[in-house]
């Protein structure tokens, strides 16, 4: 048919994703929330294996046969060996899952295989008993702290990039029981056993869930999360039901304008935007204009809003500024409508509300230190698309995983640490938000499907831009560490020189041999193998046997052991430097300069043997001196050099000053940096860094730096910065950050989601207005 070219597949109606999770930011306050969890869960399990023992060895007394007692001696031995890999298995599991909650999927079809009924068999009894006991337990904590449990979920639900409910809450029973099952699978015990352990942990870590529940709720309302929800009156299934039996999944209606799904019933979404209300009621008349409706004004029903929206929309500035006042605008609009029609138009109650709270928190991003401005001018442009989609869809205010803000969260995030430059429009990033606005601007009417697939479109941009910049970022960060071995093994050799020939007076070409050929074969022993390894104790006792070769030498012990030790000596050196890929005319140049040294050493011994013999081999034992006896004998007649090399002195020097390398591309030594104390408040906030930390630089009055911290190297003190490409841009010690901090040269930037730090705004100026 001709009409085949225009079906569409609708399987292309969102761009294809790798299936692979893209990970967005935990927000702060799930943070919090998961590290203060983790140490009360920590503690509890601690508890645990601490009576482990006593209660194990009682039931090991009332057993009534050995193998059953040794099955709880064992277990016992068994959960002491094991016990810290359980508790890390257990404590990694939890940070797993919370940072599962801003992953973002694309989902796929179910994928339906070929089933037969031979690959279909019964559940074995111990997994049925043990199923059995964990569904007992569960039931019991949902029974008890049910009602805690289900306010703690409504807001994680805030926060979060999917729908969470009691089962996979992180730290619900259901999820905890999970944990530790999983990270006691290396325990090989039989179900009776099992079933003991299982008792232990309901005891220790279940039965304190409720103090754990009412803290983490602490935590959220803390944080300003849904502080004026009211307890939520959970309904729980009965432990016999099937999950599909659930009431919330049975009875949660979807809202009329969710985007992208999930489990939020009209209740949760009343709550939430009902308390956004009650906050507005009581600022109206302080930083919000009062309501003084005339008496015979007609509300705009929400279609006709959004049409007025969306008029606005086409008509809106290229670029937000502060003299654009939505509420104004708006304003205008009815004031027009109203004189064609003939009476009164006003914005109904509920709508006026939604268009206060989105102009407060554009207000906020417009003021925000942390967005770049060329790019906050773009962001700000999305304030009617914004509006129009919490219009629709009143969830926008308290689902976390809401496609439209989690579009604004993750432009903000790569915005992050873009600078500023002339040739802003060239810059892909800006590009590609330029055209995800334009996008909104041009098509969003009342279709809020687009946010799904301009998020998938722009998560799928960022990670290929982060995947970039993290390799780049991850070879500036081991070329950072290279450096730092250099430098280290540097300073390891000039203390091996300066230990051995600082004050000494040594022959020239032996000082310039150490220090400009073996110091390169000692850097390359300590990089290799270290200074604790016998390559190393190797190139030293060489460099030692150089130094004591040229020495001036009357005992005729020494003198024995010099012509037995140059051989040798020789090789060593000759190798040595080879190994350092040392030039090797500047090689052939200080060995004959050797040579000479070591001939004259020995021209003066075989004048002293020939002037007294006697004497000359008066200390030395009868048996050394037959035996070395033939070998001077053998090698003095072929050291015979012309009398004015003899006679000639060689040059010496004294070394006075400490030997300091130079490092390949240093540069000259800066000014001292100044000393602060150890307390000191700008030390204080250069320690609170961490890695992945984003700062700006105030360079100049009309220059900015922005820098995310990617290592710090330890063995130097050396903070690495790089800047969003993963390029390094600086490098500081950490007094040079101190003086930084202190002039108020560095800034640190918040990069905390933006929509959660504007709410988060909003609901505490409001909270002030009331209180005032």
């Amino acid at each position: 048919m001709k009409t085949d070219a225009n079906v569409v597949p609708l399987t292309k109606a969102a761009p294809e994703h790798s299936s692979n999770p893209v990970v967005g930011r935990l927000p702060v306050a799930l943070i919090q929330l998961r590290d203060k969890s983790a140490l009360q869960l920590k503690a509890a399990l601690q508890a645990l294996f601490d009576n482990a023992d006593d209660t194990l060895f009682d039931m090991a007394d009332r057993a009534t046969s050995n193998n059953e007692q040794n099955a709880y001696f064992e277990t016992m031995r068994d959960l002491r060996l094991k016990r810290k890999n359980i508790e890390r298995g257990f404590l990694q599991k939890l940070f797993e899952s919370f940072t599962a909650l801003t992953q973002y999927e694309v989902e796929k079809p179910p994928v339906l295989t070929a089933m037969s009924f031979d690959s279909l068999s019964l559940v074995r009894e111990d997994e049925l008993e043990e199923s059995v006991a964990l569904e007992a337990m569960v039931a019991k904590v949902l029974s008890r702290d049910g009602t805690a449990l289900g306010q703690l979920t409504t807001r994680i639900n805030t926060l979060i990039s999917k729908p969470l409910d009691e089962k996979t809450n992180p730290i619900g029973p259901n999820a905890l029981c999970g944990f530790f099952i999983e990270a006691c699978s290396s325990l090989g015990v039989e179900i009776r056993v099992k079933l003991i352990i299982l008792k232990l942990f309901e005891k220790y870590v279940l039965g304190d869930l409720d103090q754990l529940y009412a803290d983490a709720n602490q935590t959220l309302v803390a944080a300003g999360v849904l502080p004026e929800l009211p307890a939520v009156a959970t309904q729980r299934r009965n432990p016999g039901r099937t999950a599909s039996g659930s009431t919330r999944e049975a009875d949660a209606p979807a809202s009329p304008g969710a985007v992208g799904g999930g489990d939020y019933s009209e209740q949760d979404v009343h709550e939430v935007f009902g308390a956004l209300q009650g906050l507005l009621a009581n600022a109206r008349g302080g930083a919000l204009p009062r309501r003084e409706r005339p008496v015979d004004a007609m509300p705009i029903s929400s279609s006709d809003l959004m049409r007025l929206l969306s008029h606005m929309q086409q008509r809106a500035p290229a670029q937000a500024s502060d003299d654009f006042d939505l509420r104004e605008q708006l304003e205008q609009l009815l004031t027009r409508a109203s004189a064609k029609s003939g009476k009164t138009r006003v914005v109904g109650e509920v709508d006026e509300d939604v268009i206060n709270l989105v102009s407060m928190l554009f207000e906020f991003i417009l003021d925000d230190r942390t967005l770049p401005d060329s790019l906050k001018a773009l962001i700000g442009r999305l304030q009617i698309p914004m509006l129009k989609v919490a219009v629709i869809d009143k969830t926008f205010f308290n689902r976390g995983s809401h496609p439209a803000r989690r579009l604004l969260n993750e432009i903000a995030s790569a915005a992050l640490g873009w600078v500023d430059q002339d040739d802003a429009k060239r810059d892909s990033l800006y590009q590609k938000i330029e055209q995800v606005v334009q996008r909104l601007l041009n098509d969003f009417v009342d279709d809020p499907l687009i946010f799904s697939e301009l998020l998938a479109d722009f998560i799928a941009f960022t990670g290929d831009e982060r995947r970039r910049s993290e390799l780049l970022e991850q070879r500036t960060r081991d070329a950072e560490e290279g450096s730092a071995k250099a430098e280290m093994a540097r300073r390891e050799v000039e203390q091996a020189l300066n230990e051995r020939l600082l004050g000494k007076t040594l022959p020239e070409v032996v000082v310039r041999l150490l220090q400009e050929a073996w110091s390169k074969v000692l850097m390359l022993a300590c990089l290799k193998h270290g200074v604790h390894s016998d390559e190393w104790r190797a190139v030293l006792a060489t460099m030692d046997d150089l130094i004591w070769s040229v020495e001036p030498h009357d005992d005729p012990e020494a003198r024995m052991r010099l012509l037995e030790l140059v051989p040798g000596l020789l090789k060593a050196l000759r190798e040595g430097m080879a190994s350092a890929a040392f030039d090797p005319f500047a090689t052939g140049e200080f060995f004959n300069q050797l040579e000479v040294l070591h001939v004259q050493a020995f021209q003066r011994f075989k004048r002293n043997l020939a002037e007294d013999p006697a004497e000359a081999t008066a200390h030395v034992a009868e048996p050394e001196l037959k035996q070395v006896q033939p070998e001077v004998a053998a090698v003095l007649p072929l050291l015979e050099l012309p009398p004015e090399v003899v006679e000639q002195e060689p040059a010496m020097l004294e070394v006075v000053e400490e030997i300091v390398l130079s490092a390949p591309g240093a540069k000259a030594e800066s000014e001292p940096e100044p000393s602060l104390a150890d307390d000191d408040e700008s030390l204080l906030q250069v320690d609170a860094l961490h890695v992945g930390s984003w700062v700006e630089f105030q360079e100049d009055e009309e220059h900015k730096l922005r820098c995310k911290l990617a290592a710090v190297i330890k063995p130097t003190g050396k903070y690495i910065f790089v800047n969003r490409t993963g390029m390094k841009v600086l490098e500081k010690t950490r007094m040079g950050l101190a003086v930084e901090f202190r002039r108020q040269a560095i800034r640190l930037l918040d990069d905390a989601l933006l929509f959660d730090r504007a709410l988060e705004s909003v609901i505490g100026n409001l909270r002030k207005l009331k209180g005032a």
